[in-house]
């Protein structure tokens, strides 16, 4: 069966994680990905060896592609990637700002060429302001964008655990291509799609950001704490680990008191009745509950917060995500064996998802050149 975007050319000149993780979600949705990659690969496929000797963040991101070893800096090279991408539906590129352009690959050039293109550039800052010539990786951005500063311990910053920025600008810039592809329906236009990794953490920084703008104060870091909600973390039980719970509006608080604690007055407490009584008076809201929760395993914890149909779930480390009941998966090809990768997040209704397998570099270097040197 083929997929939504079967029959899309994408020619992606990629590295790292942003630009692939867009150009891999193409992939998925059944579009043909031809990947260029400099004569020594995609950096990406050196930052570590744990998969069959292969990088997780390759495998992860470039599955269902074709790979090509381009220099651009060579003009044999550049006229051949020309001539690829005035085929094609989509260009995506992640050079530093400016060098597509001096190449010939900015959307301008490109889409003069090849009207219908979509043109995709993702940066760190973007091509304009005093940023634009800085270097933007991952955890730079989470600092700048002050993720870091609402992320961690009271006694410190930290970095999510994973990347973050990178999948914000990849996940944009997905969007805005599904978009163009839409309106190029009715215009028969391509558009050219900004995404950097700043402006889409930015965004997901709105919440903290209006706090500090109208209420003068960011929330501060509380580890597993909301910074707005109470009851919103983790609490130790007796026996049987801890369980984090969320409570989201007043008839959750009151079904948390009767239910889960057994205290059906606290609801109305002077120092709990409304969530933002409970977020400032959280060491002694965390008192009533530790009070509770310690006292009982965690079992009988579990019990009595189904019956009040209260949302909860279990503080799991990575190795019991491999065995979490609720993970799809599907298995991958890649140059050094089959690879357990998980499914897609995106699911179609009726459609049985299969993907392709994770190029070796220039896998394909002598077909992709069979095919457009004619």
């Amino acid at each position: 069966m083929p997929g939504p975007l079967d029959g899309i050319l994408v020619v992606s000149l990629e590295q790292a994680v942003a630009a692939p993780y867009l150009s891999c979600r193409l992939a998925d949705a059944g579009a043909r990905v031809i990947k260029v990659e400099r004569p020594e690969g995609d950096f990406a496929r050196n930052y570590d060896t744990v998969v069959h000797g292969e990088s997780a963040y390759f495998v992860w991101l470039n599955r269902g592609k074709e790979s090509i070893q381009l220099d651009i800096k060579v003009a044999e090279d550049l006229d051949f990637m020309k001539k690829i991408i005035s085929q094609a539906d989509i260009f995506i590129q992640n050079l530093a700002p400016g060098t597509a352009a001096r190449y010939g690959l900015g959307n301008e050039a490109l889409q003069a060429e090849n009207p219908r293109l979509i043109t995709v550039d993702i940066s760190g800052y973007g091509e304009e302001g005093p940023y634009a010539k800085m270097k933007a990786y991952d955890m730079l951005v989470q600092s700048e964008t002050g993720l870091a500063s609402v992320t961690g311990s009271p006694e410190g910053p930290g970095r999510v655990g994973v990347s973050v920025c990178d999948i914000a600008a990849g996940m944009h810039g997905l969007v805005g291509v599904l978009e163009a592809l839409y309106e190029r329906e009715r215009t028969g236009l391509g558009r050219c799609i900004k995404s950097t990794l700043f402006a889409g953490m930015a965004d997901w920084m709105t919440v903290p950001l209006l706090h500090q703008e109208y209420g003068g104060k960011a929330p501060g870091r509380g580890g597993l704490s909301h910074p707005s909600i109470a009851p919103y973390e983790a609490y130790e039980t007796k026996e049987g680990g801890p369980v984090v719970i969320s409570i989201q509006n007043q008839t959750e608080w009151r079904n948390l008191c009767e239910h889960g604690l057994k205290n059906a007055a606290l609801a109305d407490d002077p120092l709990f009745k409304t969530n933002e009584l409970r977020v400032a008076n959280r060491p002694a809201l965390n008192a009533e509950i530790n009070k509770v929760f310690g006292s009982l395993p965690r079992s009988e914890v579990i019990d009595r917060l189904q019956a009040g149909r209260i949302a909860f779930g279990a503080l799991n480390s990575v190795a019991d995500l491999s065995q979490h009941p609720q993970l799809e998966r599907n298995i991958v090809d890649s140059p050094s064996g089959p690879v357990n990768l998980l499914a897609s997040p995106i699911h179609l209704t009726g459609e049985d998802k299969k993907y392709g397998g994770v190029p070796a570099l220039g896998q394909h270097n002598r077909a992709i050149r069979n095919e457009f040197s004619n």
